[in-house]
């Protein structure tokens, strides 16, 4: 021990032996004397106890080394690589070889040079394999550390976050294969270095002396934009070590947006694309190809349409042909909701907020439909209050739950829909204007379908193969659907084909129109005699009445209402019979006509002939 520096680092030598060997004077005879031959007395009984320990009892041992008496009628000697030393004579020796270093040994020398990593490897597997051990204890120690040690180790590489640990004197002793990415640093060199230099921007310090988790902070990294946060490591009220995670803004951001895809979004997608959209009229034509090329664009959209005229499925279409086809899609009818659960609806409430919150609050509609398409329909029924809260989600991206005092940013494309004016609403004061101009980035009139000609049969053969039937028009019902002027648009189109399904009639006459068709009271047919110079047209509802009391006239006789109802049907005009009391009615009150009570009928004046033969 003199000629060891007083500064050295020291540790016993211990040695045992391998398995394979302690197989073989397993199988030595039971009974028999045998020799354990070794360099000193000493050397011999330590190695003779170390076997007994292993199990090898069942030979009578009898430690031998230079200078011992010869033991009489012994013929099998055993030795650690020490032949030399076997007394001649004995028939039987077997040579074990050096004993070799115990696992527990090399392990404390691999963490005293800084050599973990060794440990782990498949050579030193193999040698802890090899080399027998009665201390049982220590192997399972070892066994388990490793083994949690392989489990920090994947646990740490399978987060997304960065993992950065250090231990009890802020030594870095883990850094992850992420930390090492957003950091720009090599683990292998940081290992065993203090944090500080490391990473100074991390808090370890603090974190190590306070004992307490310091909550996320923001650091830029090499221009990298970073959330960091420290958690202490307490075991039996010491502080041993500490974490920090580290997070990119961008990943926290793209990782919330899949949550909410997962929990807030089912049923929250576009089912229609422009494909879906029936119709080869120039009209429906140019408001596609409008609409597709507006898609791309990320400004509010407006469609104006009347009623029925598929402005839902546009707004579906658009954003499908949009940047955001991926996000959700949130459609909402404003008008369905009254005031007070309107605003709870776009944008959430807290916990609490109001008599039957649900507990733990709910995300508005502008939360759902985040990097998506929110589509808000009959737009002209909000309230001026929440005019005026929309539009600052709007300008601002950002919204306030009902109750809560936070707020949440949201990235929304906004799809508006009106069947009103909203310009004449904007004069009248009860539309906000700076709202309006903010929806009405990109306007787009829907075609109604009187403007889209023989699409009308497009489309009610396509509602015709949807709802399963089999009929076909005949052409003075297709003459009476031209001149219809479908106040309900493609809505009231569909009702029309479900009715002829249930006539149960495979050709479609005039007598199987729908009698709504015929006695709708808010028609949008209007009656007015038009200037006598203007060429009689027997498509007008006027002039063709009055060519009809011309025709009695002629014949001399009076023609009823029930007469002249019947010949406007055949001539495949849409009269009801409001409409043809009103225009003699009105014929009576310019003295074109005589109007007689009860069944009498109606007869044409002298100034009603001279209307007809001079126009």
């Amino acid at each position: 021990m003199r000629h060891i520096p007083i500064d050295s680092q020291t540790m016993a030598v211990e040695v045992s032996f391998r398995w394979q060997d302690l197989r073989k004077l397993k199988e030595l005879p039971g009974g028999s004397n045998v020799l354990f031959v070794n360099m000193t007395q000493t050397m011999a009984r330590e190695a003779i106890a170390q076997l007994e320990q292993f199990g090898i009892t069942q030979v009578h041992w009898i430690p031998f080394y230079p200078g011992a008496p010869e033991a009489p009628d012994v013929h099998i000697a055993v030795t650690p690589d020490e032949r030399r030393y076997v007394p001649p004579g004995i028939k039987t020796v077997i040579d074990l070889g050096q004993r070799v270093c115990t696992s527990g040994m090399m392990i404390e020398i691999a963490l005293r040079l800084g050599l973990e990593p060794v440990l782990e490897g498949p050579a030193f597997q193999r040698y802890a394999q090899e080399v027998a051990t009665n201390n049982y204890s220590f192997d399972r120690m070892f066994a388990r550390s490793i083994r949690l040690e392989s489990q920090f180790h994947i646990l740490m590489e399978s987060l997304e976050d960065g993992v950065v640990g250090v231990n009890e004197k802020g030594e870095v002793f883990a850094c992850s294969r992420h930390a090492e990415e957003m950091t720009c640093v090599s683990a292998s060199l940081v290992r065993g270095r203090r944090c500080e230099d490391v990473f100074p921007f991390i808090p370890f310090v603090q974190c190590l002396q306070s004992r307490r988790t310091l909550p996320a902070k923001a650091v830029n990294v090499n221009g990298v934009n970073l959330s960091v946060e420290v958690v202490p490591v307490i075991r039996q009220n010491a502080c041993i070590g500490a974490f920090a995670l580290l997070q990119r803004f961008n990943d926290v951001e793209a990782r919330q947006n899949d949550l909410r895809s997962q929990f807030f979004h089912k049923g929250h997608y576009a089912k229609y694309s422009f494909a879906d959209v029936i119709g080869q009229s120039e009209a429906i034509c140019k408001t596609k190809e409008t609409l597709s090329r507006m898609a791309r664009s990320e400004s509010p959209v407006l469609l104006i349409g009347e009623t029925g005229t598929g402005k839902e499925l546009f707004a579906h279409a658009v954003h499908q042909a949009s940047f955001r086809a991926s996000g959700p899609f949130v459609p909402m009818n404003v008008a369905a909701f009254p005031e007070n659960l309107l605003e709870s609806e776009l944008f959430g409430y807290e916990e609490g907020a109001f008599t039957g919150a649900k507990k733990g609050g709910r995300p508005g509609l502008f939360e759902l439909a985040h990097k998506g398409t929110l589509f808000l329909d009959e737009v002209e029924g909000m309230s001026p209050a929440l005019q005026i809260k929309l539009l600052r989600a709007l300008q601002e991206r950002e919204v306030m739950r009902v109750g809560g005092n936070r707020i949440i940013h949201v990235d929304v494309r906004i799809v508006a829909a009106t069947n009103e004016a909203l310009e004449q609403k904007v004069r009248e004061g009860s539309f906000r204007r700076d709202l309006y101009y903010r929806l009405s980035t990109l306007p787009v009139l829907i075609p109604p379908l009187t403007k889209r000609g023989d699409d009308i049969f497009l489309l009610a053969d396509h509602f015709r193969r949807e709802l399963g039937g089999s009929f076909h028009l005949t052409e003075p019902v297709k003459a009476f659907f031209r001149r219809h002027t479908w106040p309900g648009n493609i809505r009231e189109l569909r009702n029309t084909v479900e009715y002829f399904i249930y006539t149960g009639h495979e050709e479609i006459t005039l007598e199987d129109i729908p009698p709504t068709l015929f006695l709708a009271e808010g028609s949008d047919f209007h009656f007015s005699a038009p200037p006598a110079s203007e060429e009689a047209d027997s498509s007008d509802p006027f002039r063709f009445i009055l060519s009809q009391l011309y025709t009695a006239s002629e014949a001399g006789t009076s023609i009823g209402r029930e007469t002249l109802l019947k010949k406007a049907r055949e001539a495949y005009i849409p009269l009801s019979q409001k409409e043809v009391r009103d225009i003699l009615a009105d014929m009576a009150s310019r003295g074109l006509v005589r109007v007689s009570r009860g069944r009498g009928g109606s007869r044409l004046t002298p100034k009603g002939r001279a209307l007809l033969e001079n126009g």
